[in-house]
């Protein structure tokens, strides 16, 4: 297993102001994230946005975070497209701007079947000299859920680094553990589901990539080295704590699943100063009256603003 990409790796969010990336408050971000103890950064992922942006915006934010991280953590980058050919595109500009590795999830729109994504997978391994793992994230992919046999031969075959399951399937996801313990650990496994962390480090995940951490990075960096030292009734606090701050993403109603989770997260960092403008990607519109103050009091019961 490689070892860099353990631990708690964060999917930036990507901040606008005006319609534009606003590369000053994304900055902040990456040194509010680092500064905070975090072990790596995941740009392009579903809390940046990542389906909204330009092939032209996905390089700029990549290239922008790669050059203001500075090697004090590693930076996987998102390369999430239709089709295999789209996805190496993608990723032969991701290498060239720098990454420490590429994160890609099988096809979409296209319909390939099990055979044919772990073909897509291979094919993007050969084409770049940096490690791939496999998002694995059914809810943004015609409901596709990558097979765990597929993912440990990969992982033993030397194609894939590691896996981001944000599949929600604590079941497939814990006989992914085995399988992978199995065939000697080939995959770092990072757990996209945040509000459980301290169950999935518990049986057995490497590593989590938490899309509340832009809000509550500290908090994450504390379970993961609760974690470490096997202290399961600290982790569970700290969990418990997290929790609890988790609930931004409840307080909107009638909202699409960007604005109501990605939305929260944004105006949260607006409060704490970290972002300038809780504004999303056109067409999601950012949260606002009630519905921002109500996010905001559940942070401020958290002592987060």
């Amino acid at each position: 297993m490689d070892t860099r990409f353990t631990g708690v790796i964060p999917p930036v969010v990507t901040p606008f102001k005006d319609g534009e990336i606003d590369f000053e408050s994304l900055d902040k971000v990456v040194d509010f994230l680092i500064d905070n103890g975090m072990n790596g950064l995941f740009v392009g992922g579903s809390s940046g946005e990542v389906a909204y942006l330009t092939d032209e915006q996905r390089d700029a934010v990549a290239a922008r975070v790669i050059k203001h991280t500075a090697d004090r953590v590693p930076v996987l980058v998102g390369v999430i497209d239709t089709t295999t050919a789209r996805v190496i595109a993608q990723a032969k500009r991701a290498v060239a701007l720098g990454a420490d590795a590429i994160v890609a999830t099988c096809p979409f729109y296209a319909i390939n079947d099990m055979t044919e994504i772990e073909d897509h997978f291979r094919a993007i391994a050969a084409s770049v000299d940096v490690p791939v793992l496999a998002y694995d994230v059914p809810v943004r992919l015609n409901g596709k859920k990558l097979a765990a046999e597929m993912l440990v031969r990969l992982g033993a075959d030397g194609v894939l680094a590691g896996v981001k399951d944000s599949s929600g399937n604590d079941v497939a996801f814990r006989r992914l553990v085995q399988l992978n313990e199995k065939a000697g650990h080939p995959l770092a496994l990072l757990t996209g589901h945040e509000c459980v962390v301290d169950g999935m480090l518990l049986g057995g995940a490497d590593g989590l990539v938490p899309g509340y951490g832009n809000v509550e990075p500290r908090a994450y960096a504390d379970l993961w080295a609760a974690a470490k030292a096997k202290d399961w009734d600290e982790a569970r606090r700290i969990q418990d704590g997290i929790n609890e701050g988790f609930e931004i993403v409840f307080v909107p109603q009638g909202r699409s699943a960007d604005a109501t989770g990605i939305g929260a997260f944004k105006t949260v960092m607006e409060a704490q100063g970290t972002i300038a403008s809780n504004e999303m990607a056109f067409p999601v519109k950012a949260l606002e009256g009630e519905t921002k103050e109500g996010v905001i009091a559940v942070a401020r019961s958290r002592g987060l603003v």
